[in-house]
């Protein structure tokens, strides 16, 4: 999977997890800078399981929107 395909794919799953469309998700990765990281640590990322995955973006978030 290419990392532009792995980005798109963790968009559309997360907004299933959160119950928003994958704009807002895209917006959301964006502007906390998870759209980024999941660029530079895509080899550590694309091994994750689907679950640890979600909660990883949940912990992520929570800290970059507590700031």
């Amino acid at each position: 999977m290419s990392e532009l395909s792995f980005q798109a794919f963790c968009i559309e799953f997360y907004s299933k997890h959160i119950q928003k469309t994958s704009t807002e998700v895209y917006a959301l990765f964006l502007n906390s800078g998870l759209l980024k990281l999941l660029k530079t640590d895509y080899d550590d990322l694309h091994g994750m399981g689907m679950e640890a995955l979600m909660q990883y973006f949940d912990e992520y978030l929570a800290k970059e929107l507590a700031q």
